[in-house]
C-alpha cells in the first residue's frame, strides 16, 4: 500500500477501498504519511466526495486509531448531544444536567471555541476552580455519583481525528462533508454512549449556511450513528439569529443558571426543552417530564453536584470585565434582524473566542442582548452592551457589527424563523 496511490484512487473519482482507508488512517496517526500528503486527499475528498460505505469505514478506522470508551457499569441508560456550533449557543449547559434529573447518564464530551462559535470548556472555565481534564476514571465517577459529566475528550479518543482536525482547519478543507461528519461521529460512537442527538445549526452563525447542506451533513451522521448501533436522532435549528441573550464566556453561564433556575429567555429554555425531550426518549426514558425538573429545582441541583464534583464552586462569583460599550438604537420601531455571525465575530474580537487554538480567552467579554427581532426599540435605546477587559478592543468589535442589524417602521409585521426547523432519524 503507498498513499500515492490513495490520493490517486480519490482524486480520479473512484471509491477508496476499505483496505486504502483502513491503511492511510493508521499510517498518517503514526507519522508515515506526510501531512502534505494527507492534506492532498482531504482536498480530493472534499472537490469528490464519499459513498456511505467510505464514509462509515473511514469513521471505524479513526475510532479504532484510539480506546472506546464503556458505560456498562452505570445503572442509567446514557444519552449524549452534539451541536455544530453557533453563536450564544449555551444550551449543553442547563441540558445536561436535565437530561441527568430525568433519569439518564449524559457523558458530554465537549470542546473549546475558535473564530467566532463559542466553546463549553470555556463557557465552565470561568467558574473558579472548575476542571475541564478529567481521566476515565474520574470522568465515569462523576457520571456515576451526579448522572451528567462535561468534560474534554482524552488524548486516546480518536487520536487520528484531533491530528487531522488539525490538518483540515489550515487547508482549507474543513467543509467537506464526509470529513465533518467523520470527525464528530467517531469521538461520540469511541465515547461508548448509547444514544446521541445531534443540533445540526443553520444559518448565518452557523457552519452550514443552508438547510439542503445541513441535512445532507446530518443524514450523513444519523446513517454513521445508526450504521454503528448508536440510536442517533438530528435536528435542524436556527442560527441566524443569536439564542439567548449573550455571547460570552461568564455571561452564558449567568444565563444558562437563569434557565436551571426556572427562567431565562425563552429560545434558550424551548431548544433545551426540545433537545431533552428528543435525548430522554432515545434513551427510553418515556415517563419523564424535564419542564418539570427545571420548575422544581432537581436539574439545578444536579447543576451543582456536577460543578462541584470537577472542582467548581457553583457560589462563586464569575468574572466581569473592566469595560462595557453600549450600543443604541438610532432610531424607532421594530427589530426585524439581528445577525449571528456578526454578534459572534464580535464578541470574539472582545476577547471571548481566539483564533488559534493555543490562544487564551478573557472569562468576562462578550456581548449582552437587550433586544431581540420581534422586539419594538426607541431612539437611543441600549441594544447591546458589549463587554472587555481590553478597551483597545471596542473599534474593533464595533466594525464587525455595523450591518447587523435592522429596524423597521413601528407596526411592521414580523414573523419569527421557527427554532427547530426539522428533524431527521
Amino acid at each position: 500500500m503507498d498513499v500515492i496511490s490513495v490520493i490517486r484512487t480519490k482524486r480520479d473519482r473512484g471509491e477508496l477501498s476499505p483496505e486504502q482507508i483502513d491503511w492511510v488512517i493508521d499510517a498518517y496517526t503514526r507519522g508515515v504519511v506526510a501531512d502534505e500528503q494527507m492534506s492532498a486527499l482531504a482536498m480530493a475528498i472534499l472537490l469528490n466526495g464519499m459513498n456511505r460505505a467510505e464514509i462509515k469505514r473511514w469513521t471505524a478506522a479513526m475510532i479504532a486509531s484510539g480506546e472506546r470508551m464503556n458505560f456498562d457499569s452505570l445503572s442509567r441508560p446514557t444519552a449524549d448531544k452534539h451541536s455544530t456550533g453557533g453563536v450564544g449557543d449555551k444550551i449543553t449547559l442547563p441540558l445536561a444536567p436535565l437530561v441527568a434529573a430525568c433519569g439518564a447518564a449524559v457523558p458530554q464530551l465537549s470542546g473549546r471555541g475558535l473564530g467566532h462559535t463559542g466553546g463549553t470548556l470555556d463557557k465552565l472555565e470561568s467558574i473558579p476552580g472548575w476542571r475541564a481534564l478529567l481521566s476515565n476514571e474520574e470522568m465515569l465517577h462523576v457520571l456515576d455519583t451526579t448522572g451528567a459529566v462535561i468534560c474534554a475528550a482524552g488524548d486516546g479518543l480518536a487520536p487520528a481525528d484531533k491530528k487531522l482536525y488539525a490538518l483540515r482547519d489550515v487547508t482549507g478543507t474543513v467543509e467537506a462533508i464526509p470529513l465533518i461528519a467523520s470527525s464528530i461521529m467517531s469521538k461520540k460512537i469511541a465515547e461508548g454512549t448509547g444514544s446521541l442527538v445531534l443540533d445540526v445549526k443553520v444559518g448565518t452563525g452557523a457552519f452550514m449556511k443552508n438547510i439542503e447542506d445541513a441535512r445532507e451533513l446530518a443524514s450523513t451522521m444519523v446513517a454513521l450513528g445508526t450504521d454503528s448501533g448508536v440510536k442517533t436522532i438530528a435536528l435542524l435549528t436556527d442560527m441566524s439569529t443569536p439564542l439567548g441573550l449573550t455571547a460570552g464566556n461568564a455571561l452564558e453561564i449567568r444565563e444558562s443558571v437563569e434557565v436551571l433556575a426556572g427562567g431565562g429567555p425563552s429560545d434558550v429554555v424551548e431548544l433545551t426543552l426540545a433537545l431533552a425531550r428528543e435525548m430522554l426518549d432515545a434513551a427510553g426514558i418515556k415517563d419523564a417530564d424535564p419542564a418539570k425538573a427545571l420548575a422544581d429545582g432537581s436539574a439545578m441541583d444536579v447543576w451543582r453536584r456536577m460543578i462541584a464534583a470537577q472542582g467548581g464552586d457553583p457560589d462563586a462569583a464569575l468574572p466581569v470585565a473592566r469595560e462595557q460599550h453600549v450600543v443604541t438604537a438610532p432610531e424607532s420601531g421594530v427589530l426585524t434582524r439581528l445577525d449571528a455571525y456578526g454578534v459572534g465575530v464580535g464578541a470574539w474580537r472582545l476577547g471571548a473566542g481566539r483564533a488559534r487554538k493555543e490562544d487564551p480567552v478573557q472569562a468576562g467579554a462578550g456581548i449582552e442582548m437587550h433586544a431581540k427581532p420581534g422586539d419594538t426599540v426607541t431612539a437611543g435605546q441600549p441594544l447591546m452592551t458589549l463587554h472587555t477587559d481590553t478597551p483597545e478592543k471596542f473599534e474593533y468589535a464595533l466594525a464587525s457589527l455595523e450591518g447587523t442589524f435592522d429596524i423597521a417602521p413601528a407596526g411592521t409585521a414580523f414573523s419569527a424563523t421557527p427554532i427547530v426547523m426539522d428533524r431527521i432519524a
